[in-house]
């Protein structure tokens, strides 16, 4: 007979292992290539010192004359606030009862809610990766037509919770996204509406976020570091404003190399990007070779480096990364809260229903920001 007790059991035994794997290698190509580590995790901070340009203690000289100077390596250090990640899955005291003579009827309940919750995940962790740690999902205004439409529509999906904050940085409400007109950039939202000014951001996610893309490549300090003052933490940024063909790829490439001395081994790019590189590559009569990387994802390739499409990237824009400089820092990896009796199962307060938390804390660091280029302003040909 199934209880909340053997309901608990597999969410600990069974399910925890297969559900941290898939959320660590099958939610995003990028992150799958990420290293996840425990290290310079200090507290709730990470806490880690990164090496700046090579070691001063190298020359030539005299056969009798004086050795070089000695001159170790030069440090910074990087400080960033561990990110609080959570998902819930819940299920209806009604659906457990239904299911209590049939384990494989239990089975599916708990296959259906934890798929649900890696799905939103894959949705969310994906887009953090690319944001910039503020959770800003859209920004509305004006249309051509008078109706109040959003700036862009990728990071907006049916069924997300979102809080509305004004013009002014308050907020308004909270309200669940019902439909995205991803022609008009129109929104629905239950029981509320938006306003020109308004901003969408992920309930509850304001401004704690992990440190995504958008950081690296935008703002005036990067993990307490002031960008101004150490312009070397800037990564290679262009304008292509134009097709994308291999010289503009190759160019940033070598930049990485040259100047940072950085290895590109990764490559993202947004959907009008993708087509553009296949028009280029049509038109010079070139095979588009594909590949596919760990966790299952098949993408495009150039010159052997994963070329992938994510939704997330903004419009004709290109990453070229070296993955190697990235890792997640994580206090630990995903585990259920529990009670202080080690329940993770608990009653919703007032609702027949009980619900289980997983939990990481973590942040991604870059450890080489000069390391990394973002072509922007690519167009169709």
């Amino acid at each position: 007979m199934v209880t909340l007790e053997n309901a608990e059991n597999a969410l600990k035994t069974v399910y925890l292992g297969t559900v941290t794997d898939l959320l660590n290698t099958r939610v995003n190509p990028l992150l799958t290539k990420i290293e996840q580590t425990s290290a310079d995790v200090w507290g709730k901070e990470v806490r880690t010192a990164v090496r700046v340009g090579i070691n001063g203690g190298i020359g030539a000289g005299d056969e009798d004359g004086a050795l070089p100077d000695a001159y170790g390596n030069s440090y910074m250090q990087f400080v960033s606030t561990l990110k609080n990640l959570y998902g819930q899955i819940e299920i209806s005291d009604k659906a457990i009862r239904a299911s209590a003579d049939g384990r494989g009827a239990f089975t599916d309940l708990l296959n259906a809610e934890l798929e649900g919750l890696l799905n939103a995940s894959k949705f969310n962790l994906g887009r953090m990766l690319y944001g910039d740690g503020s959770g800003l999902l859209a920004t509305f205004a004006a249309g051509a037509d008078g109706k109040i439409v959003a700036d862009g529509t990728r990071n907006l999906i049916e069924g997300l919770a979102v809080d509305i904050y004004g013009g002014s940085g308050t907020k308004t409400g909270t309200a669940r996204i019902t439909y995205v007109n991803r022609g008009t950039g129109e929104v629905t939202l239950d029981g509320a509406t938006v306003k020109a000014g308004d901003k969408l951001y992920v309930q509850g996610s304001k401004d704690k976020e992990i440190t995504g893309l958008g950081a690296l490549f935008g703002g005036d300090k990067l993990y307490g570091v002031d960008k101004t003052a150490h312009p070397f933490l800037n990564p290679y940024v262009k304008n292509v404003g134009g097709a994308i063909d291999e010289i503009v790829i190759q160019e940033a490439i070598d930049a990485l190399e040259n100047n940072a001395g950085s290895a590109v081994d990764f490559i993202s790019c947004s959907q009008d990007v993708k087509y553009s590189f296949i028009e280029y590559m049509s038109a010079y009569k070139r095979n588009i070779d594909v590949m596919e990387l760990e966790g299952g994802f098949k993408t495009l390739s150039y010159n052997g480096l994963p070329l992938v499409y994510d939704r997330f990237v903004p419009d004709g824009t290109m990453y070229l990364l070296n993955t190697k400089a990235f890792k997640l820092h994580r206090l630990c990896d995903w585990r259920f809260l529990e009670t202080e009796n080690g329940k993770i199962l608990r009653q919703s307060q007032g609702k027949p229903t009980f619900t289980a938390t997983l939990v990481k804390y973590c942040d991604l660091i870059c450890n080489k920001p000069n390391g990394q280029a973002r072509l922007t302003g690519i167009t169709r040909a």
